[in-house]
Parts: C-alpha cells; sequence; structure tokens
C-alpha cells in the first residue's frame, strides 16, 4: 500500500459526482479493481475510470473494464447496438487495463455475469445516468455485487446532485449555472487516464466465467446475428470515440463561425452533429466544453456577472456563446430534470398550466387524425413534416429545429395530447440515435410546454402552449436542398 500522504483523496468520503449504491466492503485481497461501463462508453475524459484508476493504484490491483450490451433493451434495434458496437470495437485495443467486452446474444443470457466478476473484485465502480432503463439497471445490481458499488456522475459539466433541485425554466437554471460556476468549472476529468498507466498484471478471471459469459460475445462484436430489430437499420453515422472526435473537430474548425446565425437553416449544416455521441458516451461534455474554450482562448475568470441573459456571460465568440447555451444549459437541464423527477417521461409532469389548457382544448377538432404507421412512413399531407420524419428513419437523426416543428405537427394530428406524447416518444426512441436520453425528453416535453411559459394568442388544439406552423417554418428557412434530399 502507498503511504498515507499519496493516497487519493475522498476515496472513502466521495466528492459529488460519487453516489455509493451499496457500502459494501473494499475486498482488499480481491483480485483486480472492476468498472462496470453502462453509460460513459469512453476510455477518455470519464470520471468514473478516473474513480476507477484510483481504486487499482490505492489497492495496488489491475483494473478490468466489463463493458456490456444488452439484447433486450426498449427499441433495441441494428440501428443502436451498431453505434455502440462500434465503441466496443475501438475499445479492445486499449492499453494499461483488461476490457472484457460482453454482447448479450439473447435477453436474459447475461444474468449472472456482473455478480460473478464482482465477487472477485475489490470495489465496483460504475456510471450514473438518470434515464431510460438504466436507474432501474443500477438499483438491481446493488443486490448482485458483495462488496462497495459506487455510481459516479460523468454526464455533464455540473454534477447533478450539485443543484439539490429542479429547475422549470432554462432562465432558471441559467441563472444558477453563472451564479455557481465556481463550484464545478474546475472539476475537469483525465484527458487520458490511461496514459503511462502502471498498475499490476493481467487479473485471473475464474475460466468459468470467460467459457460461460465473455467468450461468445466475440462473434457478435464482428456482426453475428442477435434477436433484435432489424427493421432499424443501421445509421451511416459510424459510433465510437474515433468518430466522435472526428466530428468535433470539424464543428470546431469549420461550422462554429457560423452556428450563432446559421444553425436554424438546415440547408447550410451549421449544428455540431454531437448529440449520438454524447448521448452514447462516446464523447464528454467535458472534452467538447475544454477543446471550445482552448480554442476561444477563454479562462474563467473572464466572465461576467450573473443575468441569466443568453449571451454575453462567457465573453467569447457569438456563436461560442449560443453553442455553451445548448451543451451547458439546456442539456444539463434535461439532465437535471430526469435526475430529481421519476416521472420525467409521464404526461403529468408537464407544467400544470400546460396540462389546463390542453386539456381545456382536448375536444377541439383536429385538421387530420393519422395512424401511427402514416406518420411513421411520412405519408402525411405536409412535405416539409415528412421529409423530416424520412431523416430520422433514414438517418437517425433530424435537424434540431425541425425536431420542434415535427413534435408540433404529431400534436395537431393526434387524438389526445397524451396520445401525441406516446408517439412522439415511440419515433424518436426507435429511429433517434440521440433518443433515449435526457436532452431528447426535454425537446420532446418542450412540445407540450415544459420548460416554456403560456403565449398567446390562445388557439385551438394548443391553448396557450406555443404555436408552430410549416408554412411559417418554411418562409423563415433556408429548405431548398433539404427538401430536395428528403421531400
Amino acid at each position: 500500500m502507498p503511504p498515507a500522504s499519496s493516497r487519493p483523496p475522498d476515496l472513502l468520503s466521495p466528492a459529488p459526482r460519487v453516489q455509493v449504491l451499496r457500502e459494501g466492503p473494499v475486498k482488499r485481497d480481491g483480485r483486480y479493481v472492476l468498472y462496470w461501463m453502462t453509460s460513459a462508453r469512453r476510455l477518455q475524459w470519464n470520471p468514473s475510470l478516473d474513480r476507477a484508476v484510483a481504486w487499482a493504484k490505492e489497492l495496488g490491483r489491475p483494473l478490468v473494464v466489463l463493458e456490456a450490451l444488452r439484447a433486450g433493451y426498449p427499441w433495441a434495434s441494428d440501428r443502436l447496438h451498431g453505434f455502440v458496437l462500434d465503441g466496443m470495437r475501438e475499445h479492445r485495443a486499449a492499453k494499461g487495463v483488461t476490457y472484457l467486452p460482453y454482447v448479450e446474444p439473447a435477453p436474459g443470457e447475461g444474468r449472472g455475469l456482473l455478480a460473478a466478476l464482482a465477487t472477485d473484485a475489490c470495489v465496483t465502480v460504475t456510471d450514473q445516468f438518470p434515464a431510460f432503463f438504466l436507474p432501474r439497471m443500477l438499483a438491481a445490481a446493488v443486490h448482485q455485487v458483495p462488496v462497495r458499488l459506487e455510481a459516479v456522475d460523468g454526464n455533464g459539466l455540473i454534477p447533478l446532485a450539485l443543484p439539490g433541485r429542479s429547475f422549470l425554466t432554462a432562465f432558471a437554471f441559467r441563472r444558477w449555472v453563472q451564479s455557481h460556476l465556481e463550484e464545478f468549472i474546475h472539476d475537469k476529468p483525465a484527458a487520458k487516464p490511461l496514459a503511462r498507466l502502471a498498475l499490476p498484471g493481467t487479473p485471473k478471471i475464474r475460466p468459468e466465467i470467460t467459457r460461460r459469459w465473455l467468450t461468445p460475445a466475440l462473434p457478435f462484436l464482428e456482426g453475428g446475428v442477435l434477436p433484435i430489430d432489424h427493421s432499424v437499420p443501421r445509421a451511416a453515422l459510424p459510433g465510437g470515440a474515433a468518430a466522435a472526435r472526428r466530428q468535433l473537430d470539424t464543428f470546431l474548425h469549420q461550422q462554429l463561425e457560423a452556428y450563432a446565425e446559421d444553425r436554424n437553416h438546415p440547408d447550410l449544416q451549421a449544428t455540431s452533429g454531437l448529440s449520438p455521441y454524447l448521448h452514447f458516451g462516446h464523447l464528454s461534455a467535458h472534452e467538447v466544453f475544454w477543446r471550445l474554450m482552448e480554442q476561444e482562448g477563454w479562462s474563467p475568470d473572464q466572465v461576467q456577472p450573473r443575468s441569466g441573459k443568453r449571451e454575453g456571460f462567457w465573453k467569447v465568440s457569438a456563436s461560442a456563446e449560443a453553442f455553451l447555451d445548448q451543451l451547458v444549459v439546456w442539456r444539463e437541464l434535461g439532465f437535471n430534470f430526469c435526475h430529481h423527477r421519476e416521472d420525467y417521461a409521464d404526461y403529468t409532469s408537464l407544467p400544470a398550466w400546460a396540462q389546463r389548457t390542453l386539456e381545456k382544448h382536448a375536444g377541439d377538432p383536429r385538421p387530420d387524425l393519422y395512424p401511427l404507421e402514416v406518420l411513421e412512413k411520412a405519408q402525411t399531407a405536409d412535405p416539409l413534416w415528412n421529409a423530416a420524419q424520412r431523416q430520422l428513419v433514414r438517418e437517425g437523426v433530424m435537424h434540431n429545429y425541425l425536431r420542434m416543428l415535427w413534435g408540433k405537427r404529431v400534436l395537431e394530428w393526434s387524438a389526445t395530447p397524451q396520445q401525441a406524447l406516446e408517439r412522439l416518444l415511440h419515433l424518436n426512441n426507435k429511429y433517434a440515435l440521440d433518443g433515449r436520453d435526457p436532452n431528447s425528453y426535454s425537446g420532446i416535453f418542450w412540445v407540450f410546454g415544459r420548460f416554456d411559459r403560456p403565449w398567446g394568442p390562445e388557439r385551438p388544439i394548443f391553448g396557450t402552449v406555443r404555436y408552430m406552423s410549416s408554412a411559417n417554418t418554411a418562409r423563415k428557412l433556408r429548405l431548398r436542398k433539404y427538401l430536395e434530399t428528403y421531400g
């Protein structure tokens, strides 16, 4: 054991990012430290990996990284599986740790793997993620892991536990961010935690574990047939950290300058394209933030006093300010809401004013009532909506501005607002690479009034929920190339 002066601080008294799920023993005579990688699927800029490395150094044990991919999660498909598998293939080249990929060949086949590996571990570290099935999965893991189990929050710049409450508007959250910058801005994970990592050699994995679970995973990494939805094919966009960094480089060096003025125009392709990589954990919000700020020549001491305004606080270029509002405010507002509200995906989580006005107009005549299959096949009478839906089905992404219109029109075309919400969640979670994410839930629920305010005049169907129309959108945006491609 290293001398006390060189021990990592706060291993037994965790920082705000660390949640102790099981106060089990730290088994110092265990064979290895286990990092169960579930949502932060990357080997860089990863607070969970930093924590696991710190434990391995403290205990003088090897580090084992288990990255598993279930077969039975909701909306499992070639598209979602393939994106994750791209990253898993990259991780096989990891140095300094023992990387164990596991691709479940059928639902339930992986049951027992975590418990078996954790039995021989000194301590187990995993990722915290506040949405989809992952919170339930971690709750179940508490009863499977016999040693100390920690979940580390690497979701964004702001630790989920830090604000201590949820926020109802972006303005309120933005003011909080601006007021508490000093509390989180220096909390920066290691860019390359495995570089020059000197840990003990290869750990001993019990042969029965390898025979039962780990060997069958390898064929699936190369494209084996899995019991998932094959009607949703792979998108052209590749997954993995290498592809994420290429997209980040492209955005910073070629598209950022025009972001403030052009990001709403589909023809101009000025959006970042980073949301799928952030969702699957192939890219860290920390890396995006610090790469951007390094390019801007920024330092934390140059911010303006808090005001809650979208522009001017960071004192960087207009495009960087606009992008930071999306990355730090809107994205993390969604994570904050999911962390504090277990009902984040329920209609009843909408603001009371929004539920009242939608209920008041629930019986209003609808211009059309399209069945779900008509929506899914983009066969409505609205060419712009059809184009957005085709992009989603074909590529797994949708232009950010058009996604708002896409949701508003489904509200018009559904028998009730509850049915509209159910349809939007299904379409988005089934086809979107960045679906099933707190930020994605924010976008869909914004259609119905979350994080918004009442707007006048009061209209049929919408009441005082913000209204959008395809005609007004088409007049405002540059869409010729977009409609040629997807129309």
